[in-house]
């Protein structure tokens, strides 16, 4: 079942991937290239950080998923386009799940609780920052003005914070990805934006 979920996440992470590939025009191997960036980036800063081999290269399916993820896009993207929203929910749930159990493995190989936060932020938000680097955009880490990074945070430092109280067990992982995941919701439905500096104007 954790993997299942595991390549959920990676399903959806990669759809995203690769329709910013549609948007900036690439071809398919530029979609497919963004797609596993988005997909795996996260969790493979997290395990090099961790010095272990990386999750993404123990297992064909987590190549694979984002491959499938791109051939879906490729040939069907006005209507992956379409369904949007419920991809923006599915997202929400990969990023509460992928910062709980970052910050979760973390905390297993010895990090303290800060760390282990940081790097729970960085398992959720590190994909999409590659994507959006590679693809000539802001990252969403550096204007964090749809509270993506927000909520990865502060369900990874509820994992954290149980953790470090002597709560464990897949209820508290649950927990946390749940609240991160119930944040991103809110901040899309209620239009919550972190703030500029004073005296800065929004974009229009």
């Amino acid at each position: 079942m954790p993997e299942l979920l595991d390549l959920i996440g990676i399903f959806v992470f990669a759809l995203s991937g690769a329709l910013m590939g549609v948007r900036k025009r690439l071809d398919v191997v530029g979609m497919a290239v963004l797609a596993e960036m988005t997909a795996l980036g996260g969790g493979v800063v997290r395990d090099l950080v961790l010095n272990v081999r990386p999750a993404a290269f123990q297992s064909v399916g987590y190549v694979l998923v984002p491959l499938v993820a791109t051939a879906i896009v490729f040939f069907w993207h006005p209507h992956v386009a379409r369904v949007m929203p419920a991809i923006l929910v599915l997202d929400a749930a990969g990023l509460g799940l992928f910062c709980s159990v970052g910050t979760l493995k973390a905390l297993e190989y010895g990090l303290s609780p800060l760390h282990a936060t940081l790097l729970g932020v960085a398992t959720g938000v590190g994909g999409g920052m590659l994507r959006d680097v590679l693809a000539g955009e802001i990252p969403t880490l550096l204007y964090d003005r749809q509270l993506y990074a927000v909520p990865a945070l502060v369900g990874s430092a509820m994992m954290a914070g149980l953790s470090a109280m002597g709560l464990h067990g897949w209820p508290v992982t649950l927990a946390s990805a749940v609240l991160a995941f119930g944040l991103r919701i809110a901040a899309m439905r209620f239009r919550w934006r972190a703030p500029l500096a004073r005296g800065v104007a929004p974009p229009e």
